[in-house]
């Protein structure tokens, strides 16, 4: 009887995780992606701010719906990390108090740069290292080498995917929809 049960059971597993290898396309409802009341937010979103994403990436990452839009794409491409990192430096860099820079700085190498850390970022060994050294006396400038590679690779990689994205061109279309 068990084995009976057992295509069932798996065929469903199937269909839940075959929904994952679609990865970015699988996500066309932008309530759950953007910040504060979904609706409310949604509705404020402007086609010409959503269109002025794809001038650069310091344009995207200067809107936090934009943010929260390549905050949701990334999700899909197991990616997060990075875009988390990158926000993580930026609010670190306003730190005024020097104790709370220590620890504050600890925290984001253990948690993003580290070897094995738990959201681990994909830099190269000299700038890990050199981002290590930079702990022994860290300063609102310790993580910018790593940052900036970080940025670049964003730019680079996960952007232009983003931009050709069918969440993208959805967002675009939903947000077309509601002026007309």
């Amino acid at each position: 009887m068990a084995a009976l049960l057992m295509p069932r059971r798996n065929k469903g597993m199937r269909t839940r995780l075959g929904c994952l290898s679609h990865k970015s396309d699988s996500c066309s409802d932008f309530t759950a992606i953007l910040p504060d009341k979904p609706n409310r937010a949604l509705k404020r979103l402007s086609t010409e701010e959503a269109t002025r994403w794809a001038d650069s990436f310091d344009v995207l990452l200067s809107h936090k719906y934009g943010v929260a839009a390549f905050r949701a794409f990334l999700k899909t491409e197991f990616s997060e990390e990075n875009l988390e990192f990158w926000l993580a430096c930026e609010e670190f860099k306003k730190t005024r108090s020097t104790a709370k820079l220590v620890s504050k700085a600890h925290r984001i190498f253990e948690e993003f740069v580290d070897v094995q850390a738990p959201r681990e970022v994909n830099i190269d060994f000299q700038t890990r290292e050199a981002t290590r050294k930079n702990m022994q006396e860290p300063s609102l400038t310790c993580f910018d080498q790593a940052q900036g590679k970080v940025h670049s690779l964003m730019e680079k990689d996960s952007y232009p995917r983003f931009l050709r994205s069918k969440m993208y061109f959805d967002l675009l279309s939903q947000s077309q929809r509601r002026l007309s």
